[in-house]
């Protein structure tokens, strides 16, 4: 399917393909997730022995999204998403496969690379959708990324209390996968080819290039806080606050509900307020939210605070992505292969660099790390201000 005007049912078609590859990718996480502790068991791996495994992951992805940038500029983002959303069910089979440590890490090296790839792919597609539809729809699509996390969750959870092995499990959900890739692959939209416009290209210029470098930078600082609130909100009411163990795992609860809370809404909110605007606004409820958490000390404080924070975060992402894929359309997959590659290692950096300030200064202190780092990009959301959308 070859759109090259704005043909109305083309544009929901496509909508609802990226939907799909969203949903896809946050369940083969959620699934690979829920089984975490499964595979370890099948394979009695020490605790150590599995972080090592989970480095195949991270090292994998941040691979792919290295090469991926440039094919989807020479290629188009449907000729990589789709091979790659096909990919992501065979890859999620591979890890239950393998018989040792180093056949797990290069399994999960593989899934990574997969998913990894596919990430960049769909967002570029998202903002080719976005753009042909003249209007904000980024948030939403991560929003469902987050439904499709806990989709997966709860089935490899399910199969797991049924005592189903980790292979059965991952060989149900890739055939889902493949049925929804199959679906996103006969309505996937592929927008008309552009030219690339030197104003705004993402290498053509010094200037350029450093300013998706800074939304680079503005996703890492999102990112850290996400990796913190998964690692460190549940230990930091149970150990520093003295929450029993169920009410501190509510803290992290509170934070996923409401980034995908804030997520669904993020669309309209984009349409009334501008991304500087809502970037600007999201950064400071981050920030004041578990700021104020922080000073309180109270494990219901704990709670409202990482509730704000991720209400406070859940916009800033997919405002960064739509703009780096804004820059130049011709150029959209590197400057978005960048931006993500770099918010993914603050991520993966984030619980990291909590641990070693809380070593130094205690947990407390440590997480005042992200509030920092929302009120900067709170201050620095000026670096969203948009082209205007091609209607």
């Amino acid at each position: 399917m070859h759109v090259t005007t704005l043909d109305r049912s083309a544009l929901v078609r496509g909508r609802v393909a990226v939907c799909l590859l969203f949903l896809l990718s946050g369940m083969a996480i959620g699934t690979w997730t829920a089984r975490i502790p499964s595979i370890k068991q099948q394979l009695t791996l020490s605790d150590g022995q599995l972080s090592l495994g989970l480095l195949g992951i991270a090292a994998g992805a941040i691979t792919g999204m290295q090469v991926v940038g440039r094919l989807i500029d020479r290629h188009g983002s449907v000729k990589v998403m789709v091979p790659m959303a096909f990919g992501q069910g065979a890859a999620l089979v591979l890890p239950a496969c393998m018989p040792n440590l180093a056949g797990l890490t290069l399994a999960l090296f593989a899934f990574g690379a997969v998913h990894g790839t596919l990430d960049v792919a769909m967002n570029a597609n998202a903002v080719e959708v976005e753009r042909a539809t003249g209007r904000p729809l980024m948030s939403s699509f991560h929003a469902v990324f987050s439904i499709g996390g806990f989709l997966g969750a709860a089935v490899g959870g399910l199969l797991a209390h049924a005592a189903l092995t980790p292979a059965t499990t991952f060989v149900a959900v890739a055939a889902a996968i493949a049925l929804l890739a199959l679906w996103a692959a006969r309505w996937a939209f592929v927008p008309a080819p552009e030219p690339s416009t030197p104003e705004a290209g993402v290498t053509g210029t010094p200037g350029k290039s450093r300013g998706v470098l800074f939304l680079g930078v503005l996703g890492i600082c999102c990112m850290v806080g996400e990796g913190a609130a998964a690692d460190w909100s549940s230990v930091y009411l149970r150990d520093e606050l003295g929450s029993s163990a169920g009410f501190a795992a509510a803290a992290y609860a509170a934070f996923s509900v409401m980034m995908t809370a804030g997520r669904l809404a993020g669309d309209r909110l984009a349409a009334r307020l501008g991304p500087v605007t809502l970037v600007r606004g999201c950064g400071a409820l981050a920030a004041s939210g578990l700021g104020a958490a922080l000073l309180v000390g109270h494990p219901v404080a704990g709670v409202i605070g990482f509730a704000c924070f991720g209400a406070g975060l859940s916009c800033i992402v997919p405002q960064v992505f739509s703009a780096a894929g804004r820059r130049d359309p011709a150029r959209a997959g590197q400057a978005l292969a960048r931006v993500a590659s770099l918010a993914y290692v603050g991520f993966l950096t984030g619980p990291v660099l909590i641990g070693s300030v809380a070593e130094a200064l205690g947990l407390p202190r440590a997480l005042a790390v992200p509030v920092l780092l929302a009120g900067f990009v709170a201050l620095a959301a000026s670096a969203l201000r948009p082209t205007p959308f091609t209607k």
